[in-house]
């Protein structure tokens, strides 16, 4: 892709998020939206695989059809209220449609399906954007709206992604569904406690943009898109094999890792909150997600693939990618965990 028309495209993904961030009008808000999915298709379809295809064809559909959903609900609000700011939106009809339709836009289950098989027909880099930039601009719809809308509607999306998330990615060997499935399942965490303190929905969503940041670069750089293929990555590069292994695990959410803050604050504010059982179950589907990642671990460092590796040696390998990124990502994906008393003092 010309690098002129890469800069138009990504400057219009930044355009159409700063765009939504920035809007209490619900036509400016859906521009933002419009403008974000329109930017990327270009570069989901970029390879001209039919699998590349097929993903942005899914992708557009399922965008367009929340898109316009978010319209009329906007519309129907505005029938009912005389009112087209985001802060008015009290029809109880609207603001479920609305909800319902940002599920559909960040891939909450039950309006999950598009995510797996649109991860999986992207490359790497493309669904790095996909898994977390795109996650941005309906965030910030869902964290103004959440305040207007049912709470067991939260809870019910909430719960119901954590554990499709962590249902779904068991038996997947493909590394970009697993990681689809994990999205889910953090989404999952991310809205059940919009409704408490939004605060922890920002710090969950920040971490989980460091961790998947993290693991997609690191997959990109061992050219890593199935599980056999993570085999042999330990004979090549041991470092990066051990680090990637410890970004797994932070993102399943095990001490002393980054990904252990966000889980034991949004229970601590569940349990505060008189919701033991969601809590509770909130728990126990991280188990299912911490079993994947954990499969994936046992595969980069204690498995030698049965294939013959005919690439190329690894110190004939040239790597362009800029290192920068990555070492920056792994870092805080590893170390933030002690900065959660501040955190909890800017949370305050």
């Amino acid at each position: 892709m010309s690098p002129y028309v890469l800069t138009i495209l990504l400057s219009s993904l930044g355009l159409g998020t700063t765009l939504t961030f920035m809007s209490s009008h619900w036509l400016l808000a859906w521009m933002g939206l419009e403008i974000n999915t329109l930017a990327i298709l270009p570069l989901m379809a970029q390879h001209h695989h039919p699998r590349a295809v097929e993903a942005t064809t899914k992708y557009f559909l399922a965008q367009a059809a929340a898109a316009a959903t978010i319209l009329f609900a906007s519309t129907i609000n505005a029938w009912a209220t005389g009112e087209w700011n985001i802060y008015c939106l009290t029809h109880p009809v609207a603001t479920t449609l609305t909800m319902m339709a940002l599920a559909l836009k960040v891939g909450l289950a039950p309006t999950h399906f598009w995510m797996p098989p649109v991860m999986q027909g992207l490359d790497l880099t493309t669904g790095l954007i996909m898994a977390t930039w795109q996650k941005l601009a309906p965030f910030a719809l869902i964290i103004q709206v959440a305040p207007y809308t049912h709470p067991q509607l939260l809870t019910a999306l909430g719960l119901l992604s954590v554990f499709i998330g962590g249902w779904g990615g068991l038996n997947q060997t493909q590394l970009r569904k697993i990681l689809a499935y994990s999205s889910i399942a953090h989404l999952g965490w991310m809205i059940v406690i919009v409704q408490f303190k939004p605060e922890l929905t920002i710090l969950a969503l920040t971490t989980y943009i460091i961790m998947t940041s993290a693991t997609f670069l690191t997959f990109k750089l061992l050219h890593s898109t199935k599980i056999n293929t993570l085999a042999m990555s330990w004979a090549k590069t041991p470092t990066i094999t051990t680090i990637a292994a410890l970004a797994l695990l932070s993102l399943g959410g095990l001490p002393p890792l980054t990904g252990f803050m966000p889980k034991w604050l949004i229970m601590q504010e569940l349990t505060t909150q008189n919701l033991p059982l969601t809590a509770t179950m909130m728990a126990l589907s991280a188990l299912l997600s911490l079993y994947f990642y954990l499969r994936l671990c046992y595969s980069m460092t204690l498995t030698t693939s049965p294939n013959t590796n005919n690439s190329l040696t690894p110190w004939r390998l040239h790597n362009t990618q800029n290192m920068i990124p990555l070492a920056i990502s792994t870092t805080m994906t590893l170390l933030l965990l002690p900065l959660t008393p501040l955190a909890q003092a800017l949370m305050s």
